[in-house]
């Protein structure tokens, strides 16, 4: 008969793991390229192990496990897609031809505002803040370096826009998880999020702005120019190339789902390759006499393997440089290896017991969501996966508004400020991992910098602590009946 687990022993293993995790930061350089993955599966070990003395068969930890990894296996098939993406968009010269364009109508004052809008309308058309920092986020990344400005910068701003989609498009997921999980419907969900969001947003703007316009920028024209002509040299910036782009998010648009979307731009990045790009074809395949097999080669390569173009610019040969599939594999790795710990702990009921008391000290409307907050976190961080971190806590709290009287969109929002936002922040998170293997900028470098996601949590504690847009059942009203106006 399963027992249930102490306190202690519930925490022993997330205790080893951050010690473990510690550890790899000062004794690796690269720390996912296998450390970290060897930290989560130890730690899952002594997971088990403590599972096993709890008496829960080792079969059903092992179902946990497999379920759990399941969960994650959209995640991971579109992680090797972005790879594959990555590569034929690059060797096509769509890339390219947005970083060479964009350089001729981006400010370098204002470049990181740019950045944040740009991204922000993209993922709000897509639904999706991982395609959006595959196709455009690279583009803007590359703009960035080459006006001088700090990756790590470039890239906070990149993933506070595109995250801003994630969590408000009505084509997300997660927009439309966190409000089935709370037990409220889409478009109340959405309004009643823009309360903190809209303040969240403009005060990343600000932030963004100030970085520009108080930064040194003298050395940036020598620098675009450099670029442009390096580009200029290697490519055929033809501004039919950005029908790609174009195509792919009609695509999404359309509600196409996410791995037949991504096939097709990576396949359209491949056709226009060999139409545009002969001589990028010929490089990467090493082929001169045959241009079919030549073809074939190419982007083949481009989408499973390894790509370095050679311009004259060495800075820009960084910036012109994939590795397909292949180069997400470390990440795919990290993934399977948290989704491993996770599932153990989530076996014999480690994280249930944990976040139990946080539940029952939950009094005031205050501290219920700032609970729920370190709860979504807490999944985030232990779970690695942001729909856990919506799902559970979701599952847990539901009932305790309710008991309190706070309307379910109160939950649903609080899901999406700290669920939704604090999954890139963690690099063993799957999306943590992701936007930092596909933008090559670790998750802790960029993490000060995503200050949209840094500060959505922080506010929609704010607003409950200050009782500011918290809507509450009427008189007459009761948990799952139709509500009536709401009371604020």
């Amino acid at each position: 008969m399963k027992r249930e687990a102490s306190l202690f022993f519930a925490l022993l293993p997330i205790l080893v793991l951050i010690a473990l995790l510690t550890s790899n930061v000062f004794l690796f350089e690269d720390t996912l390229t296998g450390a970290n993955q060897i930290a989560l599966l130890l730690a899952a070990a002594l997971a088990g192990i403590i599972s096993i003395r709890l008496g829960l068969p080792w079969n059903k930890i092992r179902e946990k496990i497999v379920s759990t990894i399941g969960s994650a296996m959209p995640s991971i098939l579109i992680l090797l897609l972005i790879g594959s993406l990555a590569g034929t968009w690059m060797i096509s010269g769509v890339v390219p031809a947005m970083i060479y364009y964009g350089l001729d109508i981006i400010s370098p004052k204002m470049f990181l505002f740019t950045a944040v809008v740009t991204s922000a309308i993209v993922s709000v058309a897509t639904g999706s803040s991982w395609s959006t920092i595959a196709t455009i986020g690279v583009a803007l990344l590359g703009i960035g370096k080459a006006l001088g400005m700090s990756e790590a910068v470039v890239a906070g701003a990149i993933i506070s826009g595109a995250y801003f989609g994630d969590k408000v498009s009505p084509l997300s997921d997660t927009t439309n998880l966190a409000p089935a999980m709370a037990g409220t419907d889409l478009f109340t969900h959405i309004r009643y999020m823009f309360y903190t969001t809209v303040p969240s947003l403009t005060i990343t703007l600000i932030i963004f702005l100030v970085i520009g316009f108080s930064g040194d920028h003298s050395g940036a024209l020598d620098n675009v120019q450099a670029v442009k002509t390096a580009i200029d040299g290697t490519f055929s910036t033809n501004p039919l190339l950005f029908l790609v782009p174009a195509i792919l998010l009609t695509i999404i648009i359309l509600k196409v789902p996410p791995l037949p979307s991504l096939l097709a731009g990576s396949l359209l990045g491949g056709i226009f390759a060999i139409i545009f790009q002969p001589e990028i074809i010929r490089e990467v395949a090493g082929i001169t006499d045959n241009y079919i097999q030549a073809s074939y080669v190419g982007v083949m390569q481009a989408m499973f393997g390894d790509v370095s173009l050679t311009t004259a610019d060495s800075k820009v040969n960084e910036l012109l440089s994939t590795s397909g599939m292949r180069g997400m594999l470390d990440t795919v790795w990290l993934i399977l290896s948290a989704m491993v710990f996770g599932g153990v702990m989530e076996s014999a009921g480690l994280l249930r017991r944990i976040t139990q008391p946080i539940v029952r000290y939950a009094k005031s409307t205050g501290s219920l969501v700032a609970s729920t907050v370190g709860t979504c976190i807490f999944f985030n961080t232990t779970a690695s996966d942001q729909y856990i971190s919506i799902v559970v806590p979701g599952r847990m709290f539901r009932k305790t508004y309710e008991e309190k009287g706070l309307k379910p969109e109160v939950l649903s929002r609080t899901l999406e400020d700290s669920g939704t936002m604090t999954s890139v922040l963690i690099p063993w998170n799957t999306c943590g991992a992701t936007q930092s293997r596909v933008l090559g900028v670790d998750t802790f470098t960029y993490a000060p910098y995503a200050f949209f996601n840094l500060i959505s949590p922080i506010m929609t504690i704010l607003f409950a602590y200050l009782n500011i847009k918290i809507r509450r059942y009427g008189k007459d009203e009761k948990p799952g009946e139709k509500p009536s106006v709401p009371v604020d």
